[in-house]
């Protein structure tokens, strides 16, 4: 065992840009928890659920959907920061994620369109462009969006930068910005929900401004030894959306900017490639990562996919990324890591059934995910639901019923 450990790249510590060092490659990348309490803070059920996570020997975790605009909310049941708010739970869910050695970045979003109507009826977007999914079942999943104006995109902005102050003064070690899997700053950059005529649209400079601005605004407030990350995604997997050329152009615009840690990643509620590749290979948004290896010297998490050891060891030992994001199997095994980083294990499976159709696959996958959130949050071990259907349906039910008192934390003033 002790030739293994010698030799397992997995387990080398990893230097960022800020100097901060993380214990090994393994990231548990970001899922949206969905179990806040009923002040839409973290409570019991993320510090019980982080708990677990903290002895999963992952050297990062990265937390779930964490709103920065009480406006924006992409599920029911999500931290939503705001000001004047009480931190104390933020400390404590920094704390204990932090207490067995990883270092721990908040996931900071906004949904834009991408929320579902019967939490947002109207949302924000670049442009009025609803989401579309095939089937006459989504036709009413989510709502026409309005298009943002110049004021309010700014004041979004501030807000991401508000954020990640909170998330400092907490004890965070960095947050990471969310800009991928069609969630409000990848409308910016994508061409089919961004037909703005401004400075916030037209050239993939104006449409990537929301994001560089964001990084810029955060990286000047915050102290240089708080870690600063950005998901991007490689492509959305759109004809005429937001394209692997156009992500290459972005991350050389934000190589120059601060950024610690890049997470290439892929796809949106449309196209949920975030959900599973072409089924060719095991990580599939390693080939994206390379060219962006060519181009960057930002250190790269690559999430999606990854499965088996020496698949993970190959792909640090060629540089082709410096950390393995892993997310699915933290749901169902979340202490796993130990096991595979050591070589006791050679791969770390979840046998979730396959829906036919793409979409309500998606949708019901996550549902089953949360449900394993929701078990670790009470104490008990995670368990695949009979019926990823049946499962999803009481998930609806569930959101309805939290959302019904979003609506009424937003009318008592949250903001």
């Amino acid at each position: 065992m002790v030739s293994v450990l010698e030799k397992n790249p997995l387990l080398e510590p990893l230097t960022l840009p800020n100097g901060v060092v993380i214990s090994n490659r393994i990231a548990k990348a970001a899922m949206e928890e969905g179990i806040s309490d009923r002040k839409f803070l973290p409570g019991e059920k993320i510090f019980q659920l982080y708990s677990r996570w903290a002895k999963s020997g992952a050297g990062l975790l990265i937390t779930g959907n964490v709103m920065v605009d009480p406006n924006g909310l992409t599920g029911p049941g999500n931290v939503i920061l705001r000001k004047g708010m009480d931190l104390s739970g933020l400390k404590k869910w920094a704390k204990i994620a932090k207490s067995e050695g990883s270092k721990i970045l908040l996931q900071i979003n906004h949904p834009g369109r991408q929320t579902f109507s019967f939490v947002t009826e109207t949302p924000v977007a670049p442009s009025p462009i609803k989401v579309k999914i095939p089937g006459r079942m989504f036709e009413k999943v989510f709502g026409v969006p309005r298009a943002l104006r110049g004021e309010e995109i700014r004041d979004l902005i501030q807000k991401f930068v508000n954020a990640a102050l909170l998330a400092e003064e907490a004890g965070f070690d960095g947050v990471e910005v969310h800009s991928a899997h069609g969630y409000l700053i990848n409308q910016f950059l994508s061409p089919i929900t961004n037909i703005r005529e401004d400075e916030w649209g037209g050239s993939l400079e104006n449409r990537a401004r929301f994001l560089v601005e964001v990084v810029k605004g955060i990286r000047a407030a915050v102290k240089p030894g708080f870690c600063l990350g950005v998901k991007l995604n490689s492509a959305d997997f759109q004809g005429g959306g937001f394209q692997e050329e156009d992500s290459i152009r972005v991350i050389q615009m934000l190589e120059p900017l601060g950024v610690d840690l890049l997470e290439i990643s892929g796809g949106n509620y449309e196209s949920p490639a975030m959900q599973g590749g072409s089924g060719k290979r095991e990580a599939y948004f390693l080939e994206f990562a390379k060219k962006a290896r060519e181009i960057t010297k930002i250190p790269l998490l690559v999430t999606g996919g990854f499965r088996t050891r020496s698949v993970m060891q190959e792909a640090i030992s060629s540089e082709e990324a410096d950390m393995i994001g892993i997310a699915t199997p933290f749901a169902f095994h979340p202490e796993f890591v130990h096991a595979l980083a050591e070589g006791k294990i050679e791969k770390v499976s979840t046998d979730i059934p396959k829906l036919s159709n793409p979409a309500i696959n998606s949708i019901a996958r996550m549902s089953a995910i949360r449900l394993q959130f929701r078990r670790m949050g009470e104490g008990k071990e995670p368990k695949l639901p009979r019926s990823l259907i049946f499962n999803l349906i009481l998930d609806q039910i569930r959101g309805r019923r939290n959302a019904k008192r979003y609506k009424k934390f937003l009318m008592d003033g949250a903001n």
